[in-house]
């Protein structure tokens, strides 16, 4: 029986070359529509899938494949049986599937789609070509990247043959192929069957390897950063890497905290993470000055820390970075002078992001617990000058306020129970992640020392209690931004009232787990 391959492709990079390396080695060319048009206009004989089939395109081309002349030489496997059947009917076997399917992605990715743009890029004859020869992949190569062109054609070649190896990886890489195509569909139905604030029944989403990393919590762990396709707003997702060895689970988790906090300011910021939680952060009218002061802000922690900025990096800055041991620098951008300082220590980490995204982040927060997935909208909660509570005596001036929001702003990205404590626009004192707020409260007085009289204090949810008002007073703190809420909001108020001190209330908790 003549051997024969089947190609209709959407993306048409490299199928002529294909096609015409196909038609050397004995093979039959069968197309559909545009492809057929561009192989034969390459000289490259093919034949019509519709001489095939016997049948015409019909319904604006919505059927052309779904036939049994097609489909029966995708699916038969090469047994007595099945082939005798084929015989009998006149259909002919099908050895190389080569396709790839309408861009849908691509389609509803572009700012003016209509509805009914993305419905007609919806593909049917394509996925269940796919899926028929994917299942038959002891008879059967299923091609749907047009990277695998080559090896495809080097094997027959070679053996006359792809091998069943190959055949069950392309088959393997061919199911995910239409698993993602099937997920951008449900996720945009789903979009438009539900409000914004629903979550879909059957949550099914994909994401690309970007690459496997160095280890992953700890170096007896494997691990690997998966991309969200078609990802475009600044951030881990589009960073590409300019120098340095490998990352680690830990540095992108801590990269991603890092230019998630200093996506909160306007002015130049830096800001130091270290173990997700950040350790400096500061704002300046220069980037190199701003970096400094984080820096100083707790040198200790900031060794082996992870350096974000909202600015691009200068030479200056870039020079103060390397006088100490740092794992990575996030930032939209580099110098070519910050670059030559950079590369005097090879193993530093390098990413950009090309920008600064615009607005809080969208999209949801996902945690994996044992035997299941906690989905939630991302933490976009903001507040200005409006949304702020006076509830001491005393009354705050703007430049209070606006150092109680530089605290506020902080605060959010650090782990629950979360205290900061700022002066001029610079942390003095963290406390993240204790079991409750007074003792949060403690450590990031004493990391403060002597600078806390006169600072500003950030909690990211109420004060269950007074003590940590009377913590605050007794270093010196002048003014505390908390959420408000509790059943002793009035004890805390009073606290802060007889010692002095001024209290904004938010209404919005920060809550970091």
């Amino acid at each position: 029986m003549a051997k024969r391959a089947l190609i209709s492709v959407s993306n048409k990079a490299g199928c002529v070359e294909f096609a015409r390396a196909l038609h050397e080695l004995g093979f039959e060319i069968v197309s559909t529509g545009g492809t057929y048009k561009t192989i034969k206009e390459a000289g490259v004989p093919a034949r019509y899938v519709t001489e095939i089939t016997g049948f015409p395109e019909i319904l604006d081309g919505r059927v052309k494949t779904l036939n049994p002349y097609v489909h029966g030489g995708i699916l038969a496997r090469r047994t007595p049986e099945h082939l005798a059947q084929l015989e009998e009917h006149n259909i002919g076997t099908i050895d190389v599937v080569a396709v790839n399917l309408y861009p849908f992605k691509e389609t509803i990715a572009k700012p003016d789609v209509t509805f009914q743009d993305a419905i007609e890029n919806i593909d049917i004859g394509g996925p269940t070509m796919v899926r028929a020869a994917a299942k038959n992949n002891e008879s059967v190569a299923i091609v749907v990247n047009p990277e695998r062109y080559g090896e495809i054609i080097a094997e027959l070649k070679a053996n006359g043959q792809v091998s069943a190896e190959t055949r069950l990886r392309l088959a393997a890489e061919a199911f995910t192929h239409t698993a993602e195509y099937d997920s951008y569909i449900s996720t945009y139905l789903n979009k438009l069957v539900n409000n914004e604030d629903a979550f879909p029944q059957a949550l099914t989403m994909s994401f690309v390897k970007a690459q496997d990393c160095r280890y992953g919590e700890n170096p007896h762990q494997k691990a690997a950063f998966y991309r969200t396709p078609g990802a475009a707003a600044p951030g881990m997702g589009t960073a590409v890497q300019l120098q340095g060895k490998e990352l680690s689970f830990n540095n992108i988790m801590d990269s991603n905290a890092a230019f998630e906090c200093v996506r909160e300011f306007v002015e130049p910021t830096a800001v130091i993470i270290k173990h997700n939680n950040p350790c400096g952060v500061a704002s300046a009218d220069r980037l190199v000055d701003a970096y400094k002061r984080a820096f100083d802000a707790d040198s200790v922690s900031a060794f082996g820390g992870i350096v974000a900025c909202n600015r691009l990096v200068d030479k200056a800055a870039a020079e103060e970075m390397v006088k100490t041991f740092l794992e990575v620098v996030i930032a939209p951008d580099f110098d070519a002078d910050a670059l030559e300082v950079f590369a005097q220590k090879g193993n530093f980490r390098v990413l950009k992001t090309g920008g600064m995204p615009e607005g809080p982040q969208q999209g949801w927060d996902m945690k994996a617990v044992n035997g299941g997935l906690l989905v939630q909208d991302i933490d976009k909660g903001r507040i200005g000058n409006d949304d702020l509570k006076v509830v001491s005596k005393k009354q705050p001036t703007q430049a209070e306020i606006e150092e109680l929001l530089f605290a506020w702003k902080v605060v959010k990205h650090v782990k629950s129970n979360a205290i900061v404590i700022t002066k001029d626009k610079c942390t003095l004192g963290v406390g993240a992640g204790q079991m409750n707020r007074v003792n949060s409260a403690r450590i990031a007085i004493g990391q403060a020392g002597d600078n806390v009289k006169g600072a500003v204090m950030a909690s990211d949810a109420f004060f269950p209690f007074r003590d940590t008002v009377d913590e605050a007073a007794k270093a010196g703190i002048a003014a505390i931004i908390q959420t408000g809420g509790s059943m002793r909001d009035e004890e805390s108020i009073q606290a802060a009232d007889e010692h002095g001190m001024i209290m904004i209330l938010t209404g919005m908790r920060h809550f970091k787990h």
